[in-house]
């Protein structure tokens, strides 16, 4: 009897440890299931404003962000230097809001023609294109200082700004508008003129012709320093 106790122990031992061991590594293997997946849980449901540093952004994501930061439009970076005066007149101007000066333009599809070479000479201007007959109106208030007639521009017109500053120049026109005379005074969005091929255009691509001109001390209505209309006038 003894001996037959002595076995039975052992073996009533064995199963009941079996028995624990296998609870405990169940335990340990979720356990670490749960951990392994719980990484992806978290990125998964992660909010850009869930842990924020105080300004509204998430300090512990930003750096996984897209960028979304509002970018400069390309018109604000010149494709050739500017010097600091005309930059600063480019602001200035831009600041001024003028109007585009052929309608049914957009400014997403001016063109930078400012340094384009002519011949053997810069463009300094900003040609836009539309069909013969559009509209062509005053940019900004001002007097309309000279019209005039070249070989090369065709009909043209100058128009003074209100501070005597700077000249705005129209042409390759079709014809002016009705009444339209030198020391008349127009306002923003005026008709002055209709958009043509007169001068040395091409008559298959009717277009005005615009440049902007900072006047000198002497106010010489045909004669200033080029400023890139393209920069003033495309998109802000």
């Amino acid at each position: 009897m003894r001996s037959d106790v002595t076995h039975d122990t052992p073996l009533a031992f064995t199963v009941a440890m079996s028995f624990l061991m296998g609870v405990v590594t169940t335990i340990a293997v979720y356990s670490l299931r749960a951990d392994k997946l719980a990484p992806d849980v978290s990125e998964i449901h992660a909010s850009p404003v869930a842990a924020s540093d105080g300004s509204g952004t998430d300090a512990a994501s930003a750096k996984d962000q897209p960028d979304v930061t509002p970018k400069e439009p390309a018109a604000a970076v010149p494709a050739a230097p500017v010097s600091p005066t005309e930059a600063g007149e480019i602001v200035a101007l831009r600041g001024r809001e003028l109007k585009l000066p052929v309608d049914g333009v957009d400014r997403k599809d001016l063109r930078n023609t400012f340094a384009e070479s002519r011949g053997s000479r810069t463009h300094e201007a900003l040609d836009i294109l539309a069909p013969r007959g559009t509209k062509v109106r005053a940019v900004e208030d001002g007097r309309i200082q000279k019209l005039f007639t070249s070989k090369a521009g065709g009909l043209t017109i100058y128009e003074f700004d209100p501070t005597q500053t700077f000249t705005y120049y129209y042409a390759h026109l079709d014809r002016y508008e009705s009444g339209l005379q030198e020391g008349q005074m127009v306002k923003r969005g005026d008709v002055i003129g209709y958009v043509g091929s007169t001068g040395n255009a091409s008559p298959d691509a009717p277009h005005l012709h615009f440049a902007i001109f900072r006047l000198g001390p002497e106010k010489q209505w045909w004669k200033g320093e080029p400023i890139n209309p393209y920069l003033v006038l495309s998109e802000q």
